[in-house]
């Protein structure tokens, strides 16, 4: 299974990088992890950065757009949808806005949406906090102690 997480922003503060990729190295092999970072270009408007980001996409991917509109999901519940994504075949691409989160073409490109939290995160968080999700879907999957709920 291969997911892309595709963020807007790029060169996080060192702590971000290290957790994600912390993170990256605990899930399994067969689960690859593709971080691409769209810069956020001074002045640019949300149009041309979900332009930018859908440039990532390709035509087969399903598309989750992570979005405070989206469907909040329990871990458990999380994990399933994991293994339905991993039964599809198919590429995942996981679109994660800016401080002002997805163009409106970006939503509508998206097979689902979904919610991490009815709080406010900062856009450079939530790469951690969604790839922290993976691992914990996975351990959920595979009986690993790691999710003790």
């Amino acid at each position: 299974m291969r997911i892309r997480l595709i963020v807007a922003g790029a060169r996080p503060k060192p702590w971000i990088t290290d957790a994600f990729y912390e993170y990256e190295k605990r899930l399994p092999s067969n689960m690859v992890i593709d971080l691409i970072e769209v810069p956020i270009v001074k002045r640019q408007n949300l149009f041309d950065q979900g332009k930018q980001m859908l440039k990532s996409v390709r035509v087969g991917d399903w598309v989750v757009a992570l979005d405070e509109q989206g469907k909040q999901l329990k871990s458990k519940d999380f994990a399933v949808k994991l293994e339905n994504w991993r039964m599809m075949g198919g590429d995942i691409s996981v679109l994660v806005g800016s401080a002002d989160g997805l163009d409106k073409n970006c939503l509508d490109r998206a097979n689902e949406k979904l919610s991490l939290s009815t709080l406010t995160f900062p856009h450079e968080l939530v790469r951690v906090i969604f790839i922290e999700q993976l691992y914990r879907a996975w351990s959920i999957i595979s009986g690993h102690p790691y999710h003790r709920a």
